[in-house]
């Protein structure tokens, strides 16, 4: 994994083989980030990554210019690891914290320009994200919910869908 642009652009992401991970894949990466750049201003952000895993994503923002980042995941292995790189890498706009995304969903008084959630495929209270996110009022005026999940998954039905972009089998839903 590597930082696709931006000011860490090139660096790798080590994640140890101990690691029972679903990275977001460069290709899809990349992709998310092209749309992304022709919707919105990285720069200056203020984003929530739910599910963080390697704290790929959270990182890519960072590069990117985002002013914030609030990586969320409840597990041990990743909150060590993100927190190694971004002392390793001297990142000082990011907050880790080691909990429940569902609880801290329903617990965050913060707004975000942008949240991104990457559940595990399986995890059946997936589809319920969508409406924690907007129940709890976390995005900004025009701010986006962005749901990385495979084909299985459906939400398009949502009030506040807005569209779907398949990037080779990874499929990003965008809200609203």
């Amino acid at each position: 994994m590597r930082i696709v642009s931006g000011t860490h652009k090139g660096r790798k992401i080590k994640v140890p083989k101990y690691f029972d991970l679903r990275p977001t894949t460069d290709f899809s990466k990349e992709g998310l980030f092209n749309v992304l750049n022709n919707q919105i201003e990285l720069e200056g952000l203020h984003v929530l990554d739910c599910f963080f895993g390697t704290g790929n994503i959270s990182l890519e923002f960072i590069s990117r210019g985002a002013e914030e980042v609030t990586s969320v995941d409840i597990n041990r292995d990743s909150f060590k690891f993100l927190n190694k790189i971004a002392q390793e890498w001297g990142i000082e706009n990011i907050e880790v914290y080691r909990s429940d995304v569902f609880i801290h969903l329903r617990q965050d008084y913060n707004k975000y320009d942008l949240i991104f959630a990457d559940p595990p495929f399986d995890l059946e209270e997936r589809l319920s994200i969508p409406e924690l996110v907007f129940e709890n009022d976390l995005l900004n005026e025009d701010g986006m919910l962005i749901v990385e999940h495979s084909k299985e998954t459906d939400f398009t039905s949502h009030a506040n869908f807005l569209k779907t972009r398949k990037f080779g089998s990874v499929y990003f839903s965008f809200f609203e």
